[in-house]
């Protein structure tokens, strides 16, 4: 029996990293190997770090294809040596501000054996023992309102529904942003409807539930202890909080322990499409409390294809890079999603019910021409009324898309927004695939008390425990 030959690695580009070990700047490279994306780094000390980075390179090489490149670009000023120590934003960042983020406590009401920000009761063991004074806080959001072109700001943590006065932290964002989200694990909300009415009345624009299956198992491995009923119940409390309560599911995925329910996933957010507006995906990232295991890599390539396999009405060609929302944010006037094309990947679900026992689900690819869509915005920055006329086909969602293209309106936006159903993937970096040409593009910035504005990766790798570049190099015997 013959071999099958082994094709030779193909370069993609070379790029600059970091040492998972001693977080030395070293150089990296991408490369296209049977068939998937992989980046190699080695460090003189450490040695050789090999690790997926797309399972697909012909998706990744279409995702590339479809990036609106330009989007939302900055001038890189000048190099000042220190990326990705120095963040604040250096002036080599590339990409705006789209959604601001802001820890308003390191507490929480769970100890997840996965944490991205090792939160728990006790703080995170960084020295942030005490919560941030609210004053110290409404002005990160302030810095947020004047030097940024946001879209939305989000409360996160720990679990930011741990502080009493959250509620008034949203009303004054409310003040500044027209979007607003709370990122929770939902369980104060499944203690109380009243709690809920209360952030929602308070201004709070969608919920980001954190949810990572239909069954216990994956709770029970990722969370220490089972709690699909009390996401459950959230989303009931929730459910008849206000006249347009939004909730977005964000499950954490690991290969081999909830890769399978995704389908599922996405099912239970059709049958519950009067009041969750969209599931995020979110492969694992291997910083904070967890522990890296290579078998469990999941890469955003992998969610598509199983999203693919598991409900057999969403296709990978229904599914665009994060630029391509620039369509939307761009023409509302927001700053553009100018992140790299392969931070992640994102598509529609039109549910149309129409009193019928069963939905009919469809991606918005059957009803909007996107590439038309995209080509028409990167020359005018917005969406002509007549392409968008062009583009769209008759029926409710496009009296939706021309109110919204006619008026450049937010709350049309939204309501375009309830009409739909976002099916996304975010894969948020580590330091084994940490890639300076991502992080540079990153348009998810956490706001800190210093007046800095820090890209999402940066933060959750290098400075969410609190070491700058000088404490660092000390570690490493360097001046």
């Amino acid at each position: 029996m013959k071999s099958v030959p082994v094709s030779a690695p193909t370069p993609i580009r070379a790029t600059k990293s970091i040492c998972p070990v001693c977080y030395c700047i070293i150089d990296a490279r991408l490369y296209e190997e049977n068939g998937a994306v992989y980046m190699e780094k080695s460090c003189a000390e450490h040695g050789t770090f090999k690790d997926l980075c797309w399972s697909d390179y012909q998706l990744y090489r279409l995702f590339e294809a479809k990036d609106i490149e330009v989007a939302g670009r900055r001038g890189i000023k000048e190099n000042n040596g220190e990326c990705p120590f120095a963040c604040g934003l250096c002036p080599q960042h590339e990409s705006s501000t789209v959604l601001g983020v802001i820890d308003v406590t390191m507490r929480c009401n769970l100890r997840c054996p996965t944490c991205f920000a090792k939160s728990n009761d006790k703080g995170n063991g960084s020295g942030h023992e005490k919560d941030a004074e609210i004053e110290e806080l409404k002005a990160i959001i302030d810095n947020f309102a004047s030097n940024t072109n946001a879209a939305g700001l989000q409360f996160s943590g720990g679990e930011p529904t741990l502080r009493n006065d959250l509620p008034e932290l949203i009303s004054y964002a409310r003040k500044k942003f027209e979007h607003v989200e709370v990122n929770t694990n939902g369980i104060k909300m499944a203690e109380s409807e009243e709690y809920c009415k209360e952030i929602e009345s308070a201004g709070t624009s969608v919920i980001y539930l954190q949810f990572d299956g239909v069954t216990e198992e994956p709770y029970e491995k990722l969370r220490g202890r089972k709690l699909l009923e009390v996401k459950k119940k959230a989303i009931e409390n929730h459910r008849n909080a206000g006249p347009n309560p939004a909730i977005v599911l964000v499950p954490t995925i690991v290969k081999g322990v909830n890769d399978y329910q995704i389908g599922a996933i996405i099912k239970f957010a059709i049958e519950n499409s009067d009041i969750i507006r969209g599931v995020n995906f979110q492969p694992i990232s291997f910083c904070g409390r967890t522990s890296y295991t290579e078998n469990e890599r999941i890469t955003v390539s992998d969610v598509i294809s199983k999203i693919e396999e598991q409900t057999g009405f969403l296709r990978r060609d229904d599914f665009l890079p994060p630029s391509q929302m620039s369509v939307l944010l761009g023409t509302l006037g927001k700053s553009e999603v100018g992140c790299h094309f392969s931070c992640g990947a994102f598509s529609y679900l039109v549910v149309e019910k129409n009193g019928k026992a069963e939905e009919k689900v469809e991606p918005i690819t059957k009803y909007v021409n996107l590439e038309r869509l995209a080509a028409a915005y990167k020359k005018k920055k917005k969406i002509p009324v007549f392409t968008a006329l062009r583009s769209i086909r008759p029926g409710f969602l496009k009296e939706f898309f021309i109110e919204f293209v006619k008026s450049h309106d937010y709350r049309d936006l939204s309501d375009l927004h309830f009409n739909l159903l976002f099916i996304g993937s975010m894969h948020f970096m580590d330091t084994y695939n940490f890639d300076f040409a991502r992080l540079r593009k990153c348009v998810i910035h956490y706001g800190l008390s210093d007046g800095r504005i820090v890209p999402f990766c940066s933060h959750n790798n290098i400075h969410r425990g609190e070491k700058s570049v000088f404490v660092y190099r000390r570690e490493r015997g360097e001046r």
